[in-house]
């Protein structure tokens, strides 16, 4: 399978910074010169919707090549590392790298409680246990969001989200709220988000009858959307891409479990490993020999070196929440904590591979009538 590493020069969060500059709040970072042509045409409506996993490969091979989502893509561009869900869609959110919001992947461990917590749902990773009575992924790791800083600039913007008032739970409440937000006065932001095609392809695979009909009917509503917007300049994209794989439970690896201080963290295509000092040796060795044709395994050290999760100023927690090694997936492979979740993914992400890693940047124009 062809490696493709991030591009932090034409990233989603680049995207993101394109939008702030936009509204007139520059924070010295590198924008989309493909977005920012756009932008200059100053519509009144700029609407960014994001289609969870919906990366490049899946329009290629979902979607005809003169339907309406192909026929209005302006290029592809990358996600950041790892390309999952919590990193991409916070730097989305925020214009930060990875290595400047620290929310790394689905699961993250923080050194100050000394746990992996499942960051969006605030669990004790592997357990219906509350992390801690607080939120543990903003205590640690808070931001201030693209759309909060445009409305403490004067300006007006809004998130339309199912996990944020009114919680739509549906992407036709999504798509009717966004279209009643763009009839209102005066210039906007509007982010967009939508879990779907990701959470079909990761339970029904990423190219069957299943996954062609939700990115099917996709297209088709956000057409709609669109037919019903004026003045309005809308960004369809993706948090990163997807691709089938076979699974392997880290259980069944008796020599490596016997090397880990605490269960993987991040992604199962993107494991964070603290291993026993004594044990590193051994590690290294089982490692490479069972998986050393599926995954690159680096140091701590090395992951820092390569700037995998990013670059500008690192977060205080990095360095901290980074295990011994990482481990890095490069071919059809994940590798879970549990048998149950081994068998029940087949989409996935949140490794290095082309499929991963490219995302759509989808581009319509809406004139005022």
């Amino acid at each position: 399978m062809k490696q493709q590493f991030p591009d932090y020069t034409n990233c989603i969060a680049n995207l993101a910074n394109s939008i702030l500059k936009d509204f007139g709040i520059d924070e010295e970072r590198k924008g989309m010169p493909s977005v920012d042509f756009y932008l200059k045409k100053s519509y009144k409506n700029v609407v960014v919707l994001l289609l969870d996993g919906m990366g490049s490969c899946i329009l290629q091979r979902n979607l005809d090549r003169d339907g309406f989502f192909n026929s209005h893509l302006v290029e592809t561009y990358s996600s950041v590392f790892p390309p999952t869900t919590v990193a991409a869609t916070i730097s989305m959110a925020s214009g930060l790298t990875p290595y400047e919001h620290s929310w790394l992947g689905w699961d993250c461990y923080y050194p100050q409680i000394d746990k992996n917590v499942t960051v969006f749902l605030n669990r004790e990773t592997g357990t219906d246990r509350l992390a801690a009575e607080y939120p543990v992924a903003w205590t640690y790791c808070g931001y201030k969001s693209v759309a909060k800083k445009i409305r403490e600039s004067g300006k007006k913007a809004f998130e339309v989200i199912p996990f944020i008032e009114p919680f739509p739970d549906s992407f036709d409440k999504v798509c009717r709220q966004i279209q009643s937000l763009a009839r209102q006065p005066g210039k906007k932001y509007i982010y967009g988000y939508w879990d779907e095609p990701d959470g079909t392809m990761h339970k029904k695979g990423c190219y069957g009858v299943d996954a062609k009909q939700v990115v099917r009917d996709l297209e088709k509503r956000v057409q709609q959307l669109c037919e019903e917007l004026e003045d309005a300049l809308i960004i369809v994209t993706a948090d990163h891409g997807h691709m089938d794989s076979k699974g392997v439970s880290l259980t069944e690896y008796p020599k490596i479990m016997e090397c880990l201080v605490r269960m993987p963290s991040i992604e199962p295509r993107a494991l964070n490993l603290f291993i026993k000092k004594e044990k590193r040796q051994q590690f290294e060795q089982e490692f490479q020999k069972e998986f050393g044709k599926k995954f690159l395994l680096w140091t701590k050290e090395q992951v820092i070196e390569k700037k995998l999760f990013g670059m500008g100023k690192e977060h205080p927690n990095f360095q901290g929440m980074l295990g011994d090694y990482l481990a890095v997936a490069i071919d059809d492979l994940s590798i879970y904590s549990t048998k149950e979740e081994k068998d029940f993914f087949i989409g996935v992400h949140a490794g290095l591979t082309e499929d991963e890693m490219k995302i759509p940047l989808i581009i319509i124009e809406k004139d005022s009538k």
